[in-house]
């Protein structure tokens, strides 16, 4: 392998690492809020509201029914009014937080209503408040599972900021697509889908790692 292309693909790493924590952190950001909502208003929950956990959960399920590669193009134009332009590096940030907000709020849901209901109505009996229980008792019980369904959704962005390529977004989906496939340039191609392995095995590995210290720790 030539230093050339040597420099494509490291370039080409840094840019899917970027995209791909930079989604990530938002997806917490906005993704832990509304599972956190989906799991408390839902039916059993310490809030249980039906009309504003079906409200949501119709919302998130909107998010999470597109295909990616065409809600990429479907959104270019609040992607632009973002970040001023829909394409490359920046702007695939802003289509792949928004897939991986819904995706994330269920996985988020999943985990805390995993949590022992005895833990929670021992909090309740004690005049815990809301934020008390949610905050003290609810993430801290579910915080391996949030931890692995963190993973998940970092190791899926992966693969989304593969497709990204597709319309310029930058990274190893767009080296792949321009050097790869429309130069005939299979050692790419390859190359490519190699690091991709390795990212996606590495992230998996230290998620699994993390979660079971804190199994452990439990």
């Amino acid at each position: 392998m030539n230093q050339a292309a040597l420099s494509l693909l490291w370039q080409a790493t840094q840019e899917t690492l970027l995209m791909v924590g930079a989604a990530t952190v938002l997806a917490v950001l906005g993704g832990l809020p509304l599972g956190i909502l989906l799991a408390v208003t839902g039916p059993g929950g310490i809030l249980e509201k039906g009309w504003l956990n079906r409200t949501l959960g119709a919302v998130v399920n909107l998010g999470r029914s597109v295909p990616f590669i065409i809600l990429m193009v479907a959104i270019i134009p609040f992607t632009r009014r973002i970040v001023g332009t829909s394409i490359g590096t920046t702007a695939a940030i802003v289509p792949l937080t928004v897939a991986a907000i819904p995706f994330l709020a269920r996985l988020v849901e999943g985990a805390l209503k995993e949590v022992d209901p005895g833990v929670i109505e021992a909090a309740e009996s004690m005049g815990t408040t809301l934020l008390q229980i949610i905050y003290k008792v609810l993430l801290p019980e579910a915080l391996p599972a949030l931890v692995l369904a963190i993973t998940v959704t970092a190791v899926n962005l992966v693969g989304y900021s593969a497709m990204a390529g597709a319309i310029g977004g930058g990274g190893l989906g767009d080296l792949a697509i321009r050097y790869g496939y429309q130069r005939f340039r299979g050692d790419i191609m390859l190359q490519t889908i190699a690091i991709l392995v390795l990212l996606v095995q590495g992230m998996q590995m230290l998620g699994d790692r993390i979660a079971q210290k804190l199994y452990h720790r439990e």
